[in-house]
């Protein structure tokens, strides 16, 4: 096995949304996709006041791709227009994949807005290749405790498996295209040598703490760009650390953006825009 060296050490960007703390480290300078990794936002880590007004996420459309939110701290309520309504709480995780078209809010439950207390979500977004973008909705809610520990490095490394394999543990999630996706969380002094397979696109965010990515010194908000020279990823944490690591097969097709929308041509986001005027990605969405 060798090991995969760093491209890039990339910090996030601060993007705040109205009082939403948010960091973004893709896509930033240098930088527009990890493909098929398309987008992250970082929201917080901040502790809301009793009586807030909550997450700022109310209906929007999607179209194209796929979300995976990672509710690190606090709680978040989903909502769509395929009928899935879920609250998740800390340690959980939301995958939805839009496809065809969803219209979804993401906001924090009453008892949130009431109360307060702290918050930190990652959102990602995951692209789709062409023969599935139109493919149907599909949405995932999990709790912590469907997600199961992967204990490395006698225990001082946990993986928390959302998608994939690993050391016989198979993740809750059954990607479309064969993501793998984990969070992983190391304490002070834990090495993790994590699969990193020839030919994939590693995708490797650095939520809390100092660590070593490779032998390179690496800071918390920093997006790590790795190079294809190896097929493990080696993270020596200097404190008490949490990335945020997958890995996939680059899809290698044209990406064209509009908002919320992703696809391959000018003239697919034009359809898109239509469709969702013309109320074609369901309705029913109450909140």
């Amino acid at each position: 096995m060798k090991r995969r060296s760093v491209a890039s050490v990339r910090p996030a960007y601060r993007d705040d949304i109205g009082d939403l703390q948010t960091r973004r480290p893709l896509p930033g300078p240098g930088v527009q996709q990890v493909d098929p990794f398309l987008f992250l936002n970082h929201h917080g880590p901040q502790v809301y006041p009793p009586n807030n007004g909550g997450l700022p996420f109310g209906p929007h459309p999607h179209r194209g791709f796929e979300t995976v939110t990672f509710i690190l701290d606090g709680s978040l309520a989903h909502h769509d227009s395929g009928g899935h309504a879920s609250v998740i709480e800390a340690g959980g995780v939301q995958w939805m994949t839009a496809g065809s078209g969803l219209v979804h809010a993401e906001i924090s439950p009453p008892e949130f807005k009431q109360h307060g207390g702290a918050l930190e979500i990652l959102q990602l977004w995951v692209n789709l290749p062409s023969r599935l973008k139109m493919v149907a909705p599909h949405y995932v809610g999990l709790q912590q405790e469907d997600i199961p520990d992967v204990s490395l490095d006698e225990g001082r490394v946990t993986l928390e498996l959302i998608a994939g394999e690993h050391a016989g543990e198979t993740g809750p999630v059954e990607s479309l295209t064969g993501v793998f996706m984990s969070v992983v969380r190391l304490a002070a002094g834990g090495r993790a040598e994590l699969p990193a397979p020839s030919g994939r696109n590693v995708f490797l965010y650095a939520v809390s703490g100092q660590a070593r990515v490779a032998g390179e010194q690496v800071e918390p908000w920093h997006l790590v760009e790795i190079n294809h020279d190896g097929d493990i990823l080696v993270i020596e944490a200097e404190t008490q650390c949490c990335y945020l690591f997958g890995h996939a097969d680059p899809i290698g097709e044209p990406v064209v953006t509009h908002g919320p929308f992703v696809m391959n041509t000018q003239e697919e986001i034009v359809q898109a825009v239509r469709d969702y005027q013309d109320g074609k990605f369901g309705s029913g969405l109450s909140l």
